[in-house]
């Protein structure tokens, strides 16, 4: 294997985009005083634990949409020198939604760039998304997750090659099924069509238009948690405790 390819099956030359800018709303009957990306777990930021994860995927520089109390972020983090990682802020004045944000930090994106939601822990392979992305000709790979309830969040619906064709929205269905993890690779040429200054939803506004087309999906089976709920904030205190 030559070094290009080695290149291509890691987090090399790709920088990973975070959204930590959310305000938390449905959590702030146990967390009032920082973003929810902050919360502790077992001592550690939550968003420190996905920083970790990101690095051993050898991933050497990140960029942190920031809004909500961004100084908290920032200053906690600051380079990110001391996870072996460089780090890089884009701040919002105004909720900008997922795209909007992306947006914002497009100066700052390679391409293609792995998108993350900073609030969701889930067990995934950039090789692996990379892998499809190459093989492909993709413009989009997200990451699925098989849920016992997808009623909760909504589903999605993949043909047997990975192709993603339907987006349901929550609480139109209910049982087993696969959920949006909240993880994207993306060619950049997406965000630069974004319209600049705009609130703008990945989810809502942009994905549906590459269903059936070279949008692919890759299915984790492990763990998974979105710590957007009391109860759930809780359960991570047990499953991602750090050691």
């Amino acid at each position: 294997m030559n070094k290009s390819e080695t290149a291509n099956d890691s987090g090399e030359g790709v920088r990973a985009f975070v959204l930590c800018g959310g305000l938390g709303t449905r959590l702030r009957s146990v967390l009032n005083d920082r973003p929810k990306s902050m919360a502790l777990i077992g001592g550690v930021p939550f968003l420190e634990l996905l920083l970790r994860g990101l690095r051993l995927q050898e991933v050497k520089e990140v960029v942190l949409g920031t809004g909500y109390r961004a100084e908290q972020i920032e200053g906690h983090f600051q380079t990110g020198a001391h996870l072996g990682l460089q780090l890089f802020y884009s701040r919002e004045n105004e909720p900008l939604g997922t795209g909007g944000a992306v947006k914002l930090a497009e100066p700052l994106l390679s391409d293609p760039v792995a998108v993350m939601n900073g609030d969701s822990y889930v067990e995934w392979s950039l090789a692996a998304m990379r892998e499809i992305f190459r093989r492909e000709g993709a413009d989009i790979v997200m990451v699925l997750q098989a849920v016992a309830d997808v009623s909760r969040y909504g589903s999605v619906t993949i043909e047997p090659d990975g192709r993603v064709i339907e987006f349901i929205e929550k609480g139109s269905n209910s049982g087993a099924g696969l959920i949006n993890a909240g993880i994207y690779l993306l060619r950049k040429e997406i965000v630069t069509a974004l319209p600049t200054g705009r609130a703008v939803s990945l989810e809502r506004d942009v994905f549906p238009q590459f269903l059936g087309k070279k949008f692919f999906g890759i299915v984790s089976r492990g763990t998974f948690i979105d710590i957007g709920i009391p109860d759930d904030l809780q359960r991570a205190q047990t499953v991602l405790r750090p050691a």
